[in-house]
């Protein structure tokens, strides 16, 4: 899963505070994995590791990720 840029206003805003391209690459794989989660134990710990150290960040991007969906 690879993403270069972020889709959410969340993740700009926090992007912006960043300078360690480790921590980027995090909270883009978390951005990416909200979009479209992967399966498999490896991916699933890594998404509990980062939503743990940061919740509201990863709160933010799921309620906006939920607002831009289509509803059916």
């Amino acid at each position: 899963m690879q993403i270069n840029q972020p889709w959410t206003e969340a993740l700009r805003r926090a992007l912006v505070a960043t300078w360690s391209e480790v921590v980027m690459r995090d909270l883009l794989y978390l951005e990416a994995w909200e979009m479209t989660p992967e399966s498999g134990v490896g991916p699933a710990l890594r998404i509990q590791q980062l939503r743990r150290a940061n919740p509201e960040l990863a709160a933010a991007i799921r309620a906006e990720l939920s607002s831009a969906r289509p509803r059916n």
